[in-house]
């Protein structure tokens, strides 16, 4: 008996559609509600400033796997961190 140690899985194994809507429409409740990983001041920076741009980083280790949806994470990062700042402007 052989163990595969392939630990590369796609987004929708671990999370489903409803994190994914909510990325989309609500990333600072998303990420600080949902199982996402935490870290240093890095983070929390990206929390408070830009989190559409945090999504998409996080989002980088799913290339492989799903990278459709990496893209389309880049893209409404871009277009909502610039949607962000015409709104406060």
């Amino acid at each position: 008996m052989e163990l595969s140690y392939n630990t590369s899985m796609d987004f929708f194994t671990n999370y489903g559609w409803v994190t994914l809507i909510c990325l989309t429409i609500f990333p600072r409740l998303t990420l600080l509600l949902a199982s996402f990983a935490t870290g240093g001041a890095l983070w929390w920076l990206g929390w408070m400033f830009a989190p559409h741009l945090l999504v998409a980083i996080l989002s980088l280790s799913y290339w492989y796997t799903d990278p459709v949806l990496v893209v389309f994470a880049w893209i409404i990062a871009l277009l909502g961190t610039s949607g962000e700042s015409n709104l406060l402007k």
